[in-house]
């Protein structure tokens, strides 16, 4: 029988990595993605394209298959950013710079998004739970909820802690029948963003796919830049910076585009600002 996941799939370089490493580990997997209002919404595009290329490159009649084909659907929230206070959100305020556990970016904090998304999850998941196996049978089979959260969300998103996740999951099976057969799958939940690009790393070698392929496939910018039809992340927003960290660490380039006000900058600006912002933010804590 083969395993099952369903997994939240922004389109984001954790949650990218996340399918990766369920794809490696024989999981067959169903991915959510929201449309919620978000200002950076090419996140989306971003996981279409990347699940296009992983179907692209699934083989049915391989003899040695190294992972199962992605079903994907986009949920789309219409009407929930008019009434949501963010500044992730359409009309929410701008996106604040800076380090990513500076206070201020608890403005990107969207009320309950967590919630959301894992309550709509969770039907999913308890929904291939409980489906019949086979004509004859009436017993379904056991069902993971993945989720990319980890480590370096705790100080700005409660919703991403191990608490919130106990305590939804307990209401989850308090008002289901069920759900027993249903779990939490959470690996990156005590790691860094440089942990989680380093597991992807070696999912892809395992998948056998190309590494720039799959991350230019990702989006973790909350300000993306549009230059001549063209989509860029910007490298000051916190998300951004936490991200080149990690590449910086894992010593690849990344293979996303940035820009700034100014347009298209290299890999090498990109850097040389992370590393200002890195070094002020430490010796502000020394």
């Amino acid at each position: 029988m083969k395993k099952q996941a369903v997994l939240s799939l922004s389109g984001g370089m954790d949650s990218s990595s996340l399918l990766l490493h369920l794809l490696a580990n024989g999981y067959e997997v169903t991915a959510l993605g929201f449309d919620y209002g978000q200002k950076h919404k090419v996140e989306l595009e971003r996981a279409t394209s990347l699940v296009q290329y992983l179907n692209d490159g699934y083989d049915s009649e391989a003899e040695n298959i190294p992972y199962h084909k992605v079903k994907h659907q986009i949920i789309k929230l219409d009407g929930l950013s008019q009434l949501l206070n963010s500044a992730l959100v359409t009309g929410g305020a701008d996106v604040p710079e800076g380090h990513y556990e500076q206070d201020n970016m608890k403005e990107t904090v969207v009320p309950n998004r967590n919630k959301i998304f894992s309550s709509l999850i969770q039907a999913v998941a308890l929904s291939i739970a409980t489906k019949p196996i086979t004509d004859d049978c009436t017993i379904g089979q056991e069902v993971v909820i993945a989720m990319g959260i980890h480590a370096g969300d705790h100080a700005i998103y409660p919703d991403c802690r191990q608490e919130f996740r106990d305590a939804d999951f307990e209401a989850f099976k308090m008002g289901n029948w069920g759900a027993e057969k249903v779990y939490h799958y959470t690996p990156y939940l005590h790691t860094d963003k440089f942990g989680i690009l380093q597991d992807g790393n070696s999912c892809v070698e395992c998948l056998g796919l190309d590494f720039n392929e799959v991350y230019k496939r990702t989006n973790t910018s909350y300000k993306p830049i549009y230059y001549f039809f063209s989509c860029y992340s910007d490298y000051k927003s916190a998300s951004s910076v936490e991200r080149v960290e990690a590449f910086i660490r894992l010593g690849k380039p990344d293979p996303v585009e940035y820009a700034d006000e100014t347009g298209p900058v290299s890999w090498e600006t990109v850097v040389k600002h992370v590393e200002t912002i890195l070094n002020n933010h430490n010796n502000a804590n020394i």
